[in-house]
């Protein structure tokens, strides 16, 4: 029971998260905004004037007046103080979804339903009338009630990202695939950085600048990606998309693999050093524009590294990793030799991160970077020419699921 009500906890906020994308995406000029965790989850302002959202998710919870009526009291306490002090008015909207019970809302509120249904609660077994206390009179309510909005249909989880997608699609001209997997990914990365910031002034984002943001030619997948999509279902799609062994292409691929310390297994490490080379090398005689991989292995101590290339070594397997001869400095164009039937190079290892941009530099053919990362990126490619996916990746045999 506490694994679902932490799961339905994290997905509420994820389902704020997307309302905010939404918003963000709907907006009508580039130079409207909305501020992340303002005055309420989502505040939006455009030139017709300013609302502040209170967005919810309660996938197993049935509509009751009290589950809505804090947040009333907060809208309410918030349009009092504004008139207190002359400043203008804003709206006030209440967006959430509920398994059932909402038709014991009535499609018009009065100010006598909103008094009895909202603004008057027990606290410590003592009756409070919350507008008495506000001093704010019939007038005003009604006032505030033009203001309001509630809306408690709102979309379901998985409804209001489709339709985020069918957004990002129109607007990036783009597939479903690259919708989900690139923009909404970018997308709900941007929005989380912003919903944290400490100064309220700093979770404003204008539209035109969210588009800029997260328009990157690159691609990050993430641990929470897999949370609400299942694990095995994007790996399923990354490997559909991006690692089919069908008519491979003679590209210059760079696999990037961060090892878990914790969970080290050179064993592991070797098949999927061989899975690749299997995969994603061409040395048939046949084969016109023969190639292998390069793998660069990501926190691994130097020992390790070299009792690593040991084993391939002994094992038969043939690599090169840009060093000449013993005590030579290393030389990008040695790791450029290219792999034929006669030399078998199966891989080409890189010893160091520092190393991946001077090769990148010297390949003038197609280039495709794969990184994959346990908790933070730790390469960084700003080339948008070169296609570089970022996969996070918590244990080498999830590897072996996606290629």
């Amino acid at each position: 029971m506490k694994d679902r009500a932490a799961i339905n906890t994290i997905k509420g906020y994820f389902y704020q998260f997307d309302y905010s994308i939404l918003k963000i995406l709907e907006l009508r000029n580039d130079a409207d905004s909305i501020t992340v965790e303002g005055i309420e989850d989502v505040d939006i302002s455009e030139l017709e004037g300013n609302t502040a959202i209170q967005c919810k998710y309660y996938a197993n919870t049935e509509y009751n007046h009290s589950e809505i009526a804090l947040s009333i009291r907060f809208m309410l306490k918030d349009f009092k103080g504004r008139k207190d002090i002359g400043t203008a008015a804003i709206n006030y909207k209440l967006y959430g979804y509920y398994q059932k019970g909402q038709e014991k809302l009535p499609n018009s509120i009065t100010v006598d339903f909103l008094k009895k249904h909202f603004l008057t609660f027990t606290h410590n077994k003592a009756k409070i009338l919350y507008y008495q206390d506000l001093k704010i009179a019939d007038v005003e309510l009604e006032d505030f009630l033009k203001h309001l909005q509630i809306e408690i249909n709102a979309e379901e989880f998985s409804q209001q990202i489709e339709n985020i997608l069918q957004i990002l699609q129109v607007r990036f001209k783009c597939s479903k695939f690259e919708a989900e997997h690139y923009y909404y990914n970018n997308a709900l990365k941007i929005i989380k950085e912003f919903a944290i910031r400490q100064d309220i002034r700093d979770r404003r984002i204008f539209k035109k600048e969210f588009i800029d943001l997260i328009d990157k030619r690159e691609i990050l997948f993430n641990k929470w990606f897999y949370f609400f999509r299942g694990q095995k279902e994007v790996f399923k799609k990354l490997r559909k998309e991006y690692f089919s062994d069908f008519n491979v292409l003679p590209f210059e691929r760079f696999f990037l693999i961060e090892v878990d310390k914790s969970n080290y297994s050179r064993v592991e490490l070797k098949d999927i050093l061989r899975l690749i080379s299997d995969k994603w090398s061409k040395l048939s005689k046949r084969t016109p524009n023969p190639f292998c991989p390069y793998i660069y292995i990501h926190d691994l101590e130097r020992d390790e590294l070299v009792n690593l290339k040991t084993d391939l070594h002994q094992e038969g397997f043939n690599f090169i990793d840009g060093f000449p001869f013993n005590g030579a400095p290393f030389d990008s164009k040695v790791i450029l030799k290219s792999a034929d039937y006669h030399n078998q190079i199966k891989i080409k290892m890189i010893d160091k991160l520092d190393y991946i941009n001077l090769i990148l530099d010297e390949i003038n053919k197609t280039k495709e970077v794969y990184q994959f990362y346990k908790d933070k990126p730790y390469f960084e490619l700003n080339n948008p020419k070169i296609k570089h996916v970022k996969i996070q990746n918590f244990h080498i045999k999830n590897l072996k699921e996606i290629i």
